[in-house]
């Protein structure tokens, strides 16, 4: 839950941004996530629009909408942004798979190893060739703006046992979405996925319909999944939480090309903000799962290999199985190379 004082610092930034935006705007752009006020993807909107709205001296006005008024699933609200209703929408990697299947990239374990890969693979030219095959697939019309984050990373949790190795997920049930990449990571560890919809999650930890699940500190946390009884958290960080932000490509387009760079540079801001919101509340959120009898387990260098090299088949089925899976697996591979080098080369600098 956001502190009062950063409800304070936000609203004060909506009023002044509201304020600029009220002399009379040419450009209006009504921004949508499924999410509420507590969540990080409102946290980036928030910077977004006052940016925005800012930047551009009232030229672009910012209209959000938090939760489900103009659209309440992935397919629906990516076609909304097609047609022109919708101007800029957030998805998980699994909401915009029906359309575009390539996405679930960011879903493949253990490709990136912390947020600093991350962030510098999401902040270059990845997201500019996945942007690319997008505009392709939807004959130009939904244009991917950035990646940010949306709930940290993905880690196993369970209600029965520390997992500490592969072969301690044999023959756990773990809740999956309704998606076959990650039923097949699922299954390359031993444990046997069970698709259930959110909002039955907790009930079925409760009645042992399933046993674990892949999720975020925070979500856990928000869900009050440890009073159903999960109790075990591996933190493998298997995947990046990635948070896709789409915009209707003929509005943008539309829009002069200072008025590009403001939105451009609004949502590098967004991605930033979205980039920094987890960290922060993770930090209560492990806390509390602790405080609570909850078991946090950070395995060893040797315990994650274990888990990379058992993950290792869904690399194949995804390039084998997946849209141009090929194609994205190999940019996606390439850029975290890159940054890895990058980064090793900065630090050996920075230890000297």
């Amino acid at each position: 839950m956001f502190s009062k004082t950063f409800k304070a610092v936000a609203t004060a930034a909506l009023v002044a941004s509201s304020a600029i935006a009220a002399q009379a705007a040419d450009y209006t752009i009504r921004a949508t996530a499924n999410s509420n006020e507590n969540d990080e993807d409102y946290d980036g909107l928030v910077v977004f629009k006052n940016f925005v709205e800012s930047a551009s001296n009232g030229a672009i006005a910012v209209e959000l909408f938090i939760g489900t008024q103009l659209c309440s699933k992935g397919a629906e609200c990516l076609q909304g942004v097609a047609d022109g209703t919708i101007d800029v929408y957030i998805s998980t990697s699994g909401g915009a798979s029906g359309i575009f299947p390539y996405v679930q990239v960011l879903d493949l374990p253990y490709l990136m190893a912390n947020d600093r890969i991350a962030e510098t693979v999401l902040a270059g030219d990845f997201t500019r060739k996945m942007r690319e095959m997008a505009l392709a697939d939807s004959g130009d019309s939904i244009r991917l703006m950035t990646i940010g984050n949306t709930g940290g990373w993905r880690n196993f949790a369970n209600t029965k046992r520390r997992v500490a190795s592969p072969s301690d997920m044999a023959g756990l049930k773990i809740r999956t979405v309704v998606a076959d990449l990650p039923q097949e990571l699922v299954r390359a560890l031993g444990a046997s996925p069970t698709p259930i919809p959110w909002p039955e999650l907790f009930t079925s930890f409760q009645t042992g319909v399933v046993e674990g699940s892949k999720n975020g500190i925070t979500d856990i946390m928000g869900m009050k999944f440890p009073d159903a009884g999960l109790q075990y958290v591996t933190l493998d960080g298997h995947a990046y939480m990635g948070a896709l932000w789409w915009m209707n490509n003929q509005k943008f387009l539309g829009m002069p090309e200072d008025m590009r760079r403001v939105v451009v540079d609004g949502f590098s801001a967004l991605q930033q903000a979205t980039f920094a919101s987890p960290k922060r509340k993770s930090i209560k959120a492990y806390e509390d799962f602790v405080a609570g009898g909850g078991d946090l387990y950070v395995p060893t260098p040797a315990e994650k290999a274990a888990f990379k090299e058992a993950a290792a088949p869904v690399y194949d089925w995804f390039k084998g199985n997946v849209k141009g899976g090929e194609e994205i697996f190999d940019a996606l591979a390439s850029a975290v190379a890159d940054a890895e080098a990058d980064i090793e080369a900065g630090m050996a600098s920075d230890l000297n």
